[in-house]
């Protein structure tokens, strides 16, 4: 079955809506959001018996069947209500596209935690070969902001779960993240927990231990990474180039590939190229 929205205008393939079967669509391998929590999802489910399912899902068709691009919720309530077909939108796209199509929706709907956000920013920067600028721009945000958000994975499995469990903000994560000591800056977290700190008081004790301790602060460290191959480091070369240039530094670099090896050079200003900031850039 086929259902047209009202037009005077014949809709294309890409407007359509068809009723497609619930078991016939397959949940999107990349979706950023892992916890659907059971009361919004019942929630949600009571809407859908009331007025129905106002949105339509994206789709897009794989062999016999159909991979979701988005609506996964609704999908889950649908499902919860025993429902035959969902209206969907058919979307001619490939894996990498419905991939990205998943992410960038669920990240400007901010239907993400702040740790969910980071991880989809880091799967489209090292699955899809996507840059920082490029997320920003589709994101309508600033690069600062980008990473600002991936910074957050430096945290632990451990820490990330106390900051989500006791709801305190990405400002606290990112006060934290200026201690580079593991063990100091957990019990530094459980001490603003047990506390019940703000976000302006967290930022003042964590001040007053860095002072008082003498201990290196983490802005100041360098992030060290592993790379998967050689492509992911040149891509992180590239980013860090990108970074220093639009921090105002005129840094130029070039790369000269022959049948041993491939030659990257870096020219940087003398006059312009403060050591501290081509650190934190890479």
């Amino acid at each position: 079955m086929k259902i047209y929205y009202q037009s005077n205008k014949k809709p294309s393939e890409d407007t359509m809506i068809h009723q497609i079967e619930v078991s016939k669509i397959v949940p999107n391998p990349n979706q950023p959001r892992k916890d659907f929590a059971d009361e919004a999802i019942l929630k949600l489910a009571d809407s859908i018996r009331q007025y129905g399912i106002i949105q339509p899902l994206t789709v897009r068709q794989t062999g016999d069947g159909y991979e979701l691009i988005s609506g996964e919720r609704r999908l889950r309530a649908s499902k919860e209500l025993g429902m035959e077909t969902v209206p969907c939108v058919i979307m001619n796209v490939n894996e990498m596209k419905s991939a990205e199509m998943s992410i960038i929706e669920n990240l400007l709907r901010e239907d993400l935690n702040i740790f969910e956000q980071a991880h989809a920013i880091e799967t489209l920067i090292d699955t899809y070969d996507l840059t920082q600028e490029q997320i920003a721009k589709k994101l309508s945000n600033s690069q600062s902001f980008i990473a600002n958000k991936l910074r957050l994975l430096r945290l632990g499995d451990e820490e990330r779960e106390k900051i989500l469990k006791n709801n305190l903000t990405e400002r606290h994560a990112r006060a934290l993240l200026r201690i580079y000591d593991t063990d100091t800056r957990r019990k530094v977290l459980d001490r603003i927990i047990e506390e019940g700190l703000n976000v302006t008081r967290s930022e003042e004790l964590i001040e007053k231990i860095i002072v008082s301790s003498k201990i290196e602060a983490r802005d100041n460290i360098p992030s060290v990474r592993t790379f998967k191959d050689v492509k992911s480091f040149y891509l992180a070369i590239d980013r860090a180039i990108d970074s220093v240039k639009n921090s105002g530094i005129n840094i130029k670099s070039r790369r000269i590939e022959n049948d041993e090896f491939t030659e990257l050079t870096i020219l940087i200003p003398k006059t312009e190229a403060p050591k501290e900031l081509v650190k934190e850039a890479i």
